[in-house]
């Protein structure tokens, strides 16, 4: 089933790996990129070969980008079999993305649209093969750019990589972080804007907000009980025209009533 939630843990604390998977996100992406240091990337690469290879559960792994000294052995643990996905930082070549299925033995790769360039060639990266799902880096994105806002600010970027993902046939895309780490009600709210953006799941950065946004992406109680009444309404009236709430129900109507009632939990790396 397909993840809601993709929570971050430093590679350089694998001591942090196993309550992460504990954590009930969907996936689990140890990171070798922002979350080290520079000169902690090598130890920190070692400790993560060190408890890949007793790994109780698969996990994702973000390398660092395809322009530093770090991405060819990166990749190259990548390989193993503890390993489910492979995210790229700064995806903006689809020969990046083919090199690093062919270095990390074809693992599911996840590139991170972080950047102007990567935006640019999104409809490109996203129909690359093996590709499972783009994720958006909207922090970093924000610099790029110079964007000053989270919100209006970046929709229409965010409807690109919906669109970008539909038109590939790929899942539905991965929002960036919310730094709202203990406020519950704003973190919703971002997941909220978030789906009916058309994503499908978000990044967390600490385990307190995994079960608010696996929550989020669900269908509420009350969009559930009206595809209900939909497909009662349509199955009573026999292929005749029907009206719930005042409105007319038609074939998207029914199909979308159909989708929330089949969307349901998922893992997927855990």
């Amino acid at each position: 089933m397909t993840p809601r939630s993709y929570l971050f843990v430093p590679a350089s604390r694998p001591e942090r790996i196993g309550k992460a998977l504990a954590a009930g996100a969907g996936a689990v992406i140890v990171d070798l990129e922002d979350a080290v240091a520079p000169d902690a990337k090598l130890p920190a690469r070692e400790a993560l070969a060190n408890w890949l290879a007793q790994a109780s559960a698969p996990v994702l792994v973000r390398v660092n980008a395809a322009d530093t000294d770090w991405f060819a052995d990166d990749l190259a643990l990548c390989g193993h079999a503890a390993v489910a996905g492979v995210v790229l930082p700064k995806a903006e070549r689809r020969a990046d993305l083919a090199h690093a299925s062919a270095i990390a033995a074809g693992k599911r790769l996840y590139p991170l649209i972080e950047t102007a360039a990567g935006y640019d060639a999104v409809r490109t990266l996203a129909s690359a093969p093996g590709v499972e799902r783009l994720v958006f880096g909207s922090i970093d994105f924000q610099v790029d750019l110079g964007v000053d806002g989270e919100l209006d600010e970046l929709l229409a970027f965010r409807s690109g990589l919906v669109l970008a993902s539909r038109l590939a046939g790929i899942r539905s895309p991965v929002d960036g972080v919310s730094t709202a780490i203990d406020d519950a009600d704003t973190l919703r709210a971002d997941v909220e804007r978030s789906r009916k953006l058309g994503f499908g799941a978000k990044l967390c950065i600490h385990p307190k907000q995994v079960a608010v946004v696996n929550a989020a992406y669900l269908p509420s109680e009350a969009e559930r009980d009206w595809a209900r009444r939909v497909l009662e309404a349509a199955e009573r009236s026999g292929g005749a025209a029907v009206a719930v709430d005042g409105k007319m129900v038609d074939k998207p109507v029914i199909l979308r009533a159909r989708a929330i009632l089949d969307e349901g939990g998922g893992t997927e790396a855990r």
